[in-house]
């Protein structure tokens, strides 16, 4: 069924509608849907590789539009809707729900921009942030700071390197998302407390 669904996302790629599906398919992944925006993203800077930065743009406001709908999900409707969620979301689950609530204790900013840039599920923290009443405006900051990174890096490869970057964006991203997030938080924390 993920397959269909994936293979429905890229065919829009092949139409006028493109742009406008991408953004519908960022807003959308970001509270509930399955796919990724990534996808779309790829194929239609592929298809259009001077254009890709403004497919990045388009697919960043979106997704932190669609972050912030999540966001008032989890802080006004968790209550009618947690059932749903837990039963037909892939990556929600009790146990990650109050795995993130320890991390947001921790430090939010971070773990919303880890959430934002890397191939972890963002819906579970955009909807969790509104259900733990993490700071807003930290919130929309920490989203905007990762999800336009995630996105413009990948519209930035091709727009500079055209479509033979595609398949290295293709098999690596994820594993270099989690090398920089790592690097970039431990860095964080370098400075936090071994300089103090």
């Amino acid at each position: 069924m993920v397959r269909k669904i994936y293979d429905w996302v890229l065919k829009w790629a092949e139409t006028p509608y493109g742009p406008l599906a991408l953004a519908i398919l960022a807003f959308t992944e970001s509270a509930f849907f399955i796919i990724p925006p990534d996808v779309l993203l790829v194929a239609l800077a592929v298809g259009k590789p001077k254009k890709s930065l403004h497919f990045a743009l388009y697919c960043s406001v979106a997704s932190v539009l669609g972050g912030m709908f999540g966001y008032y999900i989890g802080l006004g409707l968790w209550s009618v809707v947690s059932d749903l969620f837990f039963s037909y979301i892939p990556g929600f689950t009790p146990d990650k729900f109050e795995m993130v609530r320890t991390l947001y204790e921790e430090n939010g900013f971070w773990v919303v921009f880890t959430a934002g840039f890397t191939p972890i599920p963002y819906k579970l923290f955009t909807i969790t942030a509104g259900v733990f009443e993490i700071n807003f405006f930290g919130f929309v900051l920490a989203s905007l700071v990762g999800r336009s990174a995630r996105f413009f890096l990948v519209g930035g490869l091709i727009w500079k390197f055209g479509e033979e970057i595609q398949e290295f964006i293709d098999k690596y991203f994820n594993l270099l998302a989690i090398v920089f997030t790592v690097l970039l938080i431990g860095g964080f924390f370098v400075v936090k407390y071994a300089l103090h």
